[in-house]
């Protein structure tokens, strides 16, 4: 493809997506376009926060001890160089939210995507297979569904954190809790995919490739997958969410990233026992962030749910 041709190709697919009900209703929702807004700027600084951070938390060398506990720049006792004031360990508040951001976002992102892979699998081999496979994986759902994700993520963490010691436990946090939570959850897909897949099977595309021959798997992957990710797409946002939450909760019991590795929830959980000393913005800064970056991260998937679903469409 010539480079006058892609980009004839790229123009055409602009002007397409600009005349769609999807840019439409964004574009007229402002709770969508804020939420976009805030969530677009809490990816850019965590991208880039070797870039823009004042300073590097992960410096040891760089931290002094007299910084520690420095109330943010508009307290009476804080300091100009210090925006959002320092920790104990005298990091800077701001730089280590841009980093733990990074951290956090990074294990909701891969945690999803592992759980997507295995529910949007599972619930393909489920719903089109059926029969005893369906069974078996609709069973095994089911009873990975009657227990809590952070219960079974908290025993297997903990196991983990016993058998391989604290120290290389710290060192595969990010992977340990990526696989943790991402099994934890696949359940949730596949059953969603499963439901669209039974559907899906019974029209009149799907009889058409059994008859010129095509192979169960390109049947699944090539035809009946692309009905099937609206739903996903509006649970995959919901899941990034409830990911970052579930890292937030299990490094503030002390099973997820270690202190000298900030996520969001490291932060507020290294800083809790100073709250009751005065220093509360060492927990109560890192906590507002996640907040409002889960809330976002909710609007976008109420938006989003709402306009693909055709009950709904008004184009």
């Amino acid at each position: 493809m010539t480079k006058t041709t892609s980009a004839s190709w790229l123009k055409s697919r602009w002007h397409l997506f600009k005349e769609s009900y999807l840019f439409y209703s964004f574009r007229t929702d402002l709770v969508a376009m804020t939420s976009m807004a805030i969530f677009v700027l809490f990816v850019g600084s965590a991208i880039l926060a070797p870039l823009i951070s004042p300073y590097d938390p992960y410096d040891l060398a760089s931290l002094d001890i007299m910084d520690s506990e420095i109330p943010p720049a508009w307290s009476e006792e804080g300091e100009d160089r210090f925006l959002l004031g320092t920790d104990a360990q005298g990091r800077d508040m701001l730089s280590s939210i841009f980093y733990g951001m990074r951290t956090s976002l990074l294990i909701g992102l891969c945690a999803v995507a592992l759980q997507a892979t295995l529910g949007i699998v599972f619930g393909l081999l489920a719903g089109y297979l059926g029969g005893r496979i369906d069974s078996f994986l609709m069973r095994s759902a089911d009873v990975q569904l009657s227990f809590s994700t952070m219960m079974v993520a908290i025993v297997l963490l903990a196991i983990f954190q016993a058998a391989f010691g604290t120290e290389r436990y710290n060192d595969m946090a990010i992977l340990m809790l990526v696989m943790v939570i991402g099994i934890a959850e696949w359940p949730q897909y596949a059953r969603t995919v499963r439901a669209s897949v039974l559907a899906e099977q019974e029209k009149e595309y799907v009889d058409a490739a059994r008859v010129l021959g095509y192979p169960t798997h390109r049947i699944m992957f090539r035809h009946i997958l692309p009905n099937t990710l609206s739903p996903v797409m509006v649970i995959s946002t919901v899941q990034v969410a409830n990911a970052i939450m579930s890292e937030a909760a299990l490094s503030f019991l002390g099973l997820g990233m270690p202190v000298t590795q900030p996520s969001l929830g490291s932060l507020i959980s290294s800083g809790f026992e100073y709250i009751w000393s005065g220093s509360w913005w060492i927990t109560v800064i890192p906590g507002v962030v996640l907040i409002i970056l889960v809330l976002v991260i909710n609007l976008l998937g109420d938006w989003l749910r709402d306009v693909l679903n055709p009950k709904l469409y008004k184009g």
